[in-house]
């Protein structure tokens, strides 16, 4: 009985040493690791600060040691600038990558529609529009656009009433008249011939317009002979 019990003590004891070992053993790995991270932070420490008293050297005429206490402290009293900006730069970030795929599509959506355009003439027609201003520009003169300004009330107005709808079915009618007119003229028309068409109630009616329209015309002329005097003395 105490046998057992003695080699039960002994048993513990041993598994006791065996945690005291392992502990041992893994506190001298550790400090093994931080002699070697020691000796590396050295190694590191001492070529960083070779590097910074090179490149110190460079401009230790252009700073001063209040310089940089004068930028920590900025950099302290605008501690929360700092933090908004990279909170802002994160937001923008975030945007970019959120618009990203949005934008793809927009410029896909774009090209589709050029190409749309492009199948439809759009940009032969432009090309074509293109030249006939180079026509313009090269066949009229600077004098001649000026004068075209000058006058471009009166052209729109005569335009304008030209685009009536009366006026355009009477210059319908005209043209259609025109178009169905088959006249020939006869090589020898003699004077008694033309008395007596100009006997005619036809030719007469004609007459009659020609004359009320020349005397229309006239008169217009006059009325806006003396518009056109009337202002230059008013102004």
């Amino acid at each position: 009985m105490d046998t057992t019990y003695l080699q039960e003590q002994i048993d513990g004891i041993n598994r006791k040493l065996d945690v005291i070992l392992e502990e041992i053993e893994l506190q001298q790995r550790h400090r093994r690791e931080m002699d070697d991270l020691k000796d590396d932070l050295m190694r590191v420490g001492k070529d960083v600060y070779q590097s910074a008293v090179v490149e110190l050297e460079e401009v230790h005429d252009y700073i001063q040691t209040g310089d940089i206490l004068y930028l920590f402290k900025k950099l302290l009293r605008n501690i929360k600038n700092l933090t908004a900006m990279f909170e802002t730069l994160e937001n923008t970030r975030d945007f970019v990558q959120d618009f990203t795929p949005i934008s793809r599509e927009l410029f896909i959506d774009f090209m589709n529609k050029l190409d749309e355009f492009d199948r439809k003439g759009y940009f032969a027609f432009i090309k074509e529009l293109n030249k006939v201003g180079d026509k313009v520009v090269t066949s009229f003169s600077v004098e001649d656009v000026k004068n075209l300004g000058d006058n471009i009330v009166t052209i729109l107005n005569t335009v304008k009433n030209l685009t009536q709808p009366d006026m355009l079915h009477v210059i319908n009618n005209a043209l259609a008249v025109y178009k169905k007119l088959d006249i020939e003229i006869e090589k020898d028309v003699s004077l008694i011939s033309l008395l007596k068409e100009l006997n005619t109630p036809e030719m007469k009616r004609g007459l009659a317009f020609a004359i009320k329209f020349l005397k229309s015309v006239a008169e217009q002329q006059t009325t806006n002979r003396i518009t056109a005097v009337t202002a230059v003395q008013t102004n």
